[in-house]
């Protein structure tokens, strides 16, 4: 399949639940990289380490448990991230400064028109400066380039600025069952 290759996407730098979805139909025209604003500038005017994106990465189970636990605030417990992957995702994305993951997502999908975005994350610092948004837009190109008409995400009460202001989603009524 075609979106199982690894490749480099871009350089893109020198609990209550809240359902949103983004229409592939409604994606913004030059939503590539070129098209975003210049990162921010570090302290004392040094500029921002250069960030890449890529798509489909080989996964280390412990780097990306070790982002995953320090962005969400939880404990390393090493996962088979890299099986789950192969498995059960359209695609992931990671970002990468220094060889070094600083940023994650992961697009699961429904097989035709439905993909959901899970695991946004960024190392704490690395925050604020557009890598979170740039892996969510670019998860959503390869969303789009695969097919899905749809892009579902779910997040909490305090990332709705993120999702729906800065990644373009439209919140929607939605329910959500516990299962354990």
């Amino acid at each position: 399949m075609q979106h199982h290759v690894k490749r480099r996407l871009v350089e893109v730098m020198p609990s209550t639940m809240v359902q949103g979805y983004l229409s592939m139909s409604d994606w913004p025209q030059g939503s590539d990289e070129a098209g975003l604003e210049r990162p921010p500038r570090g302290s004392g005017g040094d500029a921002v380490m250069p960030v890449e994106l890529v798509v489909r990465f080989p996964v280390d189970d412990r780097e990306l448990s070790t982002l995953h636990a320090l962005a969400f605030g939880g404990e390393v417990e090493v996962q088979a991230w890299g099986a789950r992957l192969e498995r059960w995702a359209l695609t992931w994305v990671g970002a990468f400064s220094n060889d070094q993951l600083i940023g994650f997502v992961q697009v699961c999908w429904d097989g035709g028109a439905h993909a959901f975005v899970l695991d946004t994350a960024v190392h704490p610092d690395h925050g604020r400066q557009g890598i979170g948004k740039r892996l969510v837009l670019a998860a959503a190109d390869e969303a789009k380039a695969a097919g899905c008409g749809w892009l579902h995400v779910d997040f909490e009460p305090h990332l709705t600025a993120f999702y729906l202001d800065a990644c373009g989603f439209r919140p929607t009524a939605a329910g959500l069952l516990k299962l354990r």
